[in-house]
């Protein structure tokens, strides 16, 4: 099926645009949005995907108002015919300048938010790694990302009120991936498929860290021994600045859990970069968002990549004062954290997860 992008000098394979490569139905592209201001007042997330061999594109909105109250958009659609528009119910996204400019929108609806927001690179974005696994001889992972930070501008409404979005105080960080993706693949045991070998446990520390004039960025997972299954990550230098990119060799992590959870309070992370320099950033949280409630584990019937029909929406409000609701949407938390290094201060999120047994962590809280 032809659409615009077919016009572009850029194929890379012996078919149209609305084809990939990989057969496999857990393939996805992706793009998350964050947006927050440095108070921790408001933090808004946005999410797009497709699945392509799913014939889905899916999304959600969410913003988190005073640490209180959690507003949750979740929306999904047949991505063909129309594959060459991002925009899915009333939210929709745009690329304004590539690896630079991106633009979330979120039009009125019955839930009482929307924006026009602008995320503005301050610096290139980083290219991690690729990710590769296999489980059991099949693939399970095989995955492209980039992720960049920068300030945000703009607006936002809740409930009638305008909130005006300004790049002195509003920050901004996303990501763009691509390819297999092990979370999405949700189907294995229904097509009578042998599911992935069982993890005894294992801790995810997926952050992107901004500072004046350089941001740092890594992707680390554990498994229940403490050994690394898959690291990459950098510091990036704004733009114009001779120091360019620095890759990290290794990062140390000290959290700190709130008792009796999974979720974070406060920690220590230590970057070595391949010169052997080091980076100790201290974190403080000041907002989080429970991405589950968006779509990124299974939430009423929803999960992202999901034939969820035509035309699907859904959302509704929750009070995360709420220990009873928050337990149901802890899987995949997002924290925007206050950042200290070197007595600069800076802001960034992090998703951090402890799932069954870690040697230092584990999925029950403590240390």
């Amino acid at each position: 099926m032809l659409s615009k992008y077919d016009e572009l000098m850029c194929h890379q394979t012996t078919t149209t645009f609305d084809h990939v490569t990989d057969s496999g139905d857990n393939w996805r592209e992706n793009v998350w949005c964050c947006v927050h201001d440095t108070q921790g007042k408001f933090f808004l997330t946005s999410v797009f995907g497709v699945s392509t061999n799913r014939n889905v594109m899916d999304s959600c909105g969410i913003l988190v108002i005073d640490g209180k109250q959690q507003i949750n958009i979740r929306a999904s659609r047949e991505l063909r015919p129309n594959n060459a528009d991002v925009k899915v119910g009333p939210l929709s996204y745009q690329v304004i300048e590539g690896l630079k400019t991106v633009r979330l929108l979120l039009e009125e609806n019955e839930y009482g938010i929307s924006w026009d927001i602008e995320i503005e690179g301050r610096m290139p974005a980083l290219e991690e790694t690729p990710q590769y696994a296999r489980s059991r001889g099949r693939l399970t992972e095989n995955m492209c990302r980039f992720a960049q930070t920068g300030r945000a501008t703009g607006w936002f409404m809740v409930d009638g009120v305008k909130h005006l979005v300004d790049p002195d105080t509003w920050f901004g960080h996303r990501d763009h991936s691509w390819g297999v993706r092990w979370q999405h693949n949700l189907n294995s045991q229904a097509m009578g498929l042998q599911p992935p070998e069982p993890l005894k446990g294992f801790m995810v520390d997926w952050h992107i860290f901004q500072f004046d004039d350089w941001f740092t960025c890594s992707a680390l997972r554990e498994d229940h021994n403490g050994d690394i299954l898959e690291f990459s990550g950098g510091i990036i230098h704004a733009f114009g600045d001779s120091r360019g990119l620095l890759d990290l060799d290794k990062v140390e992590h000290d959290f700190e859990l709130v008792e009796g959870t999974k979720l974070l309070k406060a920690g220590t992370i230590v970057c070595t970069a391949e010169d052997g320099s080091k980076r100790e950033i201290s974190i403080k949280p000041i907002a989080t968002t429970y991405l589950q409630a968006g779509g990124y584990w299974p939430y009423k019937g929803f999960r992202l990549g999901q034939w969820m029909g035509k035309e699907w929406i859904d959302g509704e409000r929750l009070d995360i004062t709420d220990r009873a609701i928050v337990e149901q949407i802890d899987e995949s938390p997002t924290v925007i954290v206050e950042c200290h290094c070197d007595g600069q201060i800076g802001y960034g999120q992090i998703q951090f997860g402890v799932y069954g047994n870690h040697p230092k962590y584990n999925a029950t809280g403590g240390k």
